[in-house]
């Protein structure tokens, strides 16, 4: 139990990753044929008792870091036994964990729900499902931003698979349009980090942190430009404005487990600008730019949300709309750059994500229930479920207004408290609470279509009227109204236990401004105390490698700290370079040689 337990220990970061891959990739070899022999292939209940598993095994995995990053331990996995920057590592500290707990607490319930005939409707549904949770869980553990890139990558080409599952024109043309688009954002990505990169040397977050206020003047403006550039593609995922007017239409033709479980795509956005624009890039001017342009955009952002709420004419648009402007308040809350602030932020992310994954999930029993006139704000026939509707509907539309004493109202009260040290707070206030007074307007109306101007069902038996509503379905879709009555239950628990909640939330956002803590945590340090790293960027400097010949390395005395002692006496290092390595550990060194030096071309 013991070895289990130190093993775990160990490995712990890198579980969250694997489960999910390895998951996917077993799902793939699986097979599966066309969406219309779904139904009666052999194989379908296999993939769903492999998703199950797989699903809860995460979220127990999740769990459990919650736990250890709770007391405060950070958890740093080297990818390779290189440690950074000149290796990729994984970071498990109370953010990632946080985030890990939401992703996996809100894919089991909707793959568990889409596994009722939804997940027979296209091809690979579990499969890409996983692969999500596997970019998405990399995402919020990696420790360096082109890995993060990477997992990036990894979660959209997964989601565009999952945004045309079940087909269609409309989920054809807005799929184009959303592939377009983060192609795009993906350019200016990797033109962010080449940037970053030529400037700085590093490309591990808590490295680029240190070296940052280290940079000359032009690098410096060079790395701040990277930064902004990723800003503007951490802002598209997050569909801030201007960048986010795709999000209403295209989470709109996703199908309905689809959709719930993209509310946690947008978050990935939110948590890289909080990573790495508020955290890595937190030097002067670079905090100066991003309060100056966050704030308006965050107000502006949860505006526009709440108002185009109140003109759109279908109802998964309206829910679409309604997470844009969460994602506003989310980013006001970031933009204050005050640890109370961010602890709100964190909170309030958590009860939007799951309410409008909620939401989703209602509006694809409504449009059950309402046959040709499916989620278009018309007066239709009162459904034959009305009154339990109803009621889901009263209930989410109370927590997303932000209307007490749910979660929202708790999320926007530690929002607005966080506001007593802005010179913008009155400004603050007054947008919020005129988001709220739209957001009841907004649901007033929706409601006052949806059931109180409902006319009487057709009774003359003879009508087509009558045949088509009798046609209709009795009962909610398979475990459509368990998954709802589950995420309402759990933002119960999370208004009750708010307290609690939002004392890790805290914590967490001391944590993430601690740039000391993790360039401790991350970064090694030769005899001297130096720490090893390269700045500024010089493009002789080459790796050392196995296959680098016997060539004279002046930086040979820095690889033990570097890397474990199982693999410095491994067959990757060389005994020429053994030789190296011990004749000038016997040298007295000075501190400048912790500064990588150009090597001599063989």
């Amino acid at each position: 139990m013991h070895d289990f337990i130190q093993f775990w220990t160990t490995h712990s970061p890198i579980f969250s990753i694997l489960i999910p891959a390895i998951t996917a990739f077993i799902l793939v070899l699986l097979g599966n044929p066309g969406s219309g022999s779904l139904a009666h292939d052999w194989r379908q209940p296999w993939r769903r008792g492999i998703s199950y598993v797989s699903g809860i095994l995460g979220l127990i995995t999740s769990i459990s870091y919650l736990m250890i990053a709770s007391s405060g331990q950070v958890l740093v996995y080297n990818l390779s036994e290189w440690a950074a920057p000149f290796g990729i590592v994984l970071v498990l500290d109370r953010l990632s964990a946080f985030m890990l707990v939401l992703t996996y607490g809100l894919a089991v319930p909707v793959m568990w729900f889409a596994s009722k005939e939804w997940d027979e409707r296209g091809r690979y549904f579990h499969a890409m499902c996983h692969f999500l949770l596997m970019g998405l869980c990399g995402a919020f553990l990696t420790g360096d931003l082109f890995n993060l890139f990477v997992f990036f990558e990894i979660l959209l080409m997964a989601s565009y698979v999952l945004l045309l599952h079940g087909q269609g024109k409309a989920r054809f043309q807005l799929g184009i349009h959303y592939v377009t688009i983060n192609l795009f954002a993906s350019a200016l990505f990797l033109i962010g980090l080449g940037m970053i990169y030529g400037s700085v040397g590093s490309l591990n977050m808590a490295d680029v942190a240190r070296l940052m206020p280290l940079l000359e003047a032009d690098q410096h403006r060079i790395a701040v430009a990277g930064a902004l550039l990723l800003f503007t593609v951490f802002g598209i995922k997050a569909a801030m404005l201007p960048v986010g007017f795709w999000l209403p239409k295209t989470y709109a033709v996703a199908t309905t487990p689809v959709a719930a479980l993209f509310t946690i795509m947008t978050k990935v956005g939110i948590y890289a600008i909080l990573r790495v624009n508020g955290t890595v890039f937190d030097d002067g001017i670079s905090r100066e730019i991003l309060q100056q342009w966050l704030l308006p955009i965050g107000l502006v952002t949860s505006l526009y949300g709440a108002y185009g709420a109140i003109g759109t004419d279908r109802l998964r648009r309206f829910v679409g709309f309604m997470i844009l402007s969460s994602i506003g308040t989310i980013l006001v809350a970031i933009s204050l750059f005050n640890t109370d602030a961010w602890a709100a932020g964190l909170y309030y992310l958590i009860h939007s994500t799951i309410i409008g994954a909620a939401f989703y999930i209602l509006s694809g029993w409504i449009t059950s229930q309402r046959g040709e006139f499916k989620d278009h704000f018309k007066i239709a026939p009162r459904m034959k479920q009305h009154n339990t509707v109803a009621v889901c509907y009263f209930i989410i539309a109370l927590m997303m207004a932000g209307l007490p004493p749910f979660s929202g109202f708790l999320g926007k009260v530690f929002l607005l408290q966080a506001t007593a040290n802005s010179p913008y707070q009155i400004m603050i206030i007054l947008i919020v609470l005129l988001v709220s007074l739209l957001s009841i307007i907004a649901f007033t109306r929706v409601g006052f279509v949806l059931f109180w101007r409902s006319s009487r069902p057709e009774d003359d038996i003879d009508t087509e009227e009558y045949q088509r509503y009798q046609a209709l379905p009795n009962k909610a879709p398979l475990r459509n109204d368990k998954t709802i009555y589950l995420l309402l239950t759990a933002l119960v628990g999370y208004m009750v236990f708010a307290a609690p909640i939002y004392d890790y939330t805290y914590k967490t956002a001391q944590q993430i401004q601690d740039n000391p803590l993790y360039e401790s945590l991350l970064l090694k340090k030769d005899e001297e105390g130096q720490i090893i790293s390269v700045q500024p960027y010089d493009p002789e400097n080459l790796p050392e490698t196995k296959y680098g010949g016997e060539s004279a390395d002046p930086n040979a005395h820095l690889i033990p700290a570097l890397i474990a002692p199982e693999t410095l006496h491994g067959e990757h290092i060389s005994e020429y370079k053994q030789r190296q390595i011990q004749g000038q550990q016997q040298e007295e060194k000075l501190p400048e040689e912790t500064q990588l030096k150009p090597m001599e071309a063989p």
